[in-house]
């Protein structure tokens, strides 16, 4: 196994049990807020991937004291609203597109000067969506190319409220939106189009923000001190999605994925397959801190096409990818649309998916706003290119398991943005 490539086989069988990694929204925002907090919180189940890394390495250079108390836990020593310290040095959030828009909304409110950069994938994804409400809410902030790319400077302070309609469903501007807002003079009032998930709401809730949610409006009146909560990780959703249809479209296959995070705003990828007739059921639900969570089970299925669209899209943004490899082994036609948000991902992910899995055998027709899959009883198998995008790394690789030739991945270390143990995992799952 080279580091540039890694060839994926078909297994006879795919059986086990796949402890996914932590959630890494959830893990993002219960250090954020937290730092923002007043007194010291335990956080548990943190996701191990460099995204939350990037997170953790960009508050320690604003002040905040992290320590890691065991592997995937730390506590956070909060430092107010708006306690942060000026950073000698650029901010860099590598491939992270949440700690950027999340903490873009934090520094806003912080009375210095902050420049936030990242790597190259980072650079060429949209920032006018939080620089323009910013603006609004009274700081400074400016970025490359008409204020739309990354490196991005804010001169934060003094914001106040507004009333904002979010022209798209993102958990992302949502969130950044929210916490300029805890930080304001005044109320904050969004509109979303559509649901995205509610990680935010609900931490910021157990935190002691003056916050409502009534369907796509939601208010947080600003200024009120947030008390700092413990938080326990549960496993991350999309992630779990990789090893669900993995099951589902391998012919001899069971794999159970415990203590998955099961928000609504997040499962969207599980009512898609429902409607394409998996095999998945849901056991053992419960709430851990305030997050609905269960046990997963999948089993080799016979899926048919289906129509994605509308207030779905927003559930399932990081699961396309793995949707399609879905839908490129189900019986008829699968079409995916209302999906733009997907060019903007860590990678172009209608062109990336469209042409990758279409390499090893897919049949995808690539539209402007999504896909056309034309479902296929097999895939050849083949070379394909994550293009250093995790989860197409992680697509690419689960195809390998049900083609007919084996796949080889290249750039596979791009998976170590989110899952570091996935190749691990896979081995194992893989009797190899």
């Amino acid at each position: 196994m080279s580091i540039e490539s890694i060839v994926v086989r078909r297994p006879e069988r795919l059986r086990g049990t796949v402890h996914v990694p932590g959630d890494k929204s959830i893990s993002h925002r219960a250090i954020m807020h937290n730092a923002i907090a007043e007194g010291v919180a335990h956080v548990d189940g943190l996701g191990p991937g460099d995204d939350v890394k990037s997170t953790i390495r960009c508050l320690r250079a604003l002040g905040v004291t992290i320590n890691e108390t065991a592997e995937n836990a730390c506590t956070v020593h909060g430092r107010g609203l708006m306690g942060l310290a000026e950073p000698e040095d650029v901010l860099d959030a590598r491939n992270s597109g949440t700690t950027t828009r999340l903490l873009s909304g934090i520094l806003a409110a912080q009375p210095f000067l902050t420049i936030l950069t990242g790597d190259a994938s980072l650079r060429t994804r949209p920032m006018d969506r939080v620089v323009e409400p910013l603006r609004a809410m009274g700081a400074q902030a400016m970025a490359r190319c008409g204020d739309d790319y990354l490196p991005l400077a804010i001169r934060g302070g003094d914001l106040h409220g507004i009333d904002y309609a979010l022209p798209m469903a993102s958990a992302q501007v949502k969130s950044c939106l929210l916490l300029a807002g805890a930080a304001a003079d005044g109320t904050t009032y969004l509109h979303e189009p559509a649901a995205s998930r509610d990680h935010t709401e609900r931490l910021l809730a157990a935190q002691g923000a003056d916050i409502e949610v009534d369907g796509l409006r939601i208010l947080i009146r600003g200024r009120r001190p947030l008390r700092s909560v413990d938080v326990t990780v549960p496993g991350d959703t999309s992630t779990a999605a990789f090893w669900v249809v993995a099951a589902c479209i391998h012919p001899d296959a069971e794999i159970v994925i415990p203590n998955v995070g099961l928000t609504v705003g997040r499962t969207g990828f599980l009512d898609v397959l429902e409607m394409m007739g998996a095999d998945v059921s849901i056991s053992n639900k419960r709430v851990v801190g305030g997050e609905p969570v269960g046990d997963i089970t999948a089993r080799s299925s016979r899926l048919k096409g289906a129509t994605i669209g509308g207030s779905l899209i927003p559930r399932i943004i990081d699961e396309a990818p793995i949707l399609a490899l879905a839908a490129a082994l189900a019986e008829g036609e699968t079409v995916i649309r209302d999906a733009e948000e997907l060019h903007y991902k860590e990678s172009d992910r209608i062109c990336v998916t469209a042409a990758e899995l279409s390499r090893i055998g897919a049949s995808i027709e690539e539209r402007s706003d999504g896909m056309v899959i034309g479902g296929k009883p097999h895939l050849a198998g083949g070379e394909g290119d994550s293009h250093k995008d995790h989860r197409m790394a992680m697509t690419l690789a689960i195809a390998g398991l049900v083609t007919d030739s084996p796949v080889t991945v290249l750039e596979p270390r791009s998976v170590a943005i989110s899952y570091p143990g996935f190749w691990n995992d896979l081995a194992r799952l893989a009797g190899g």
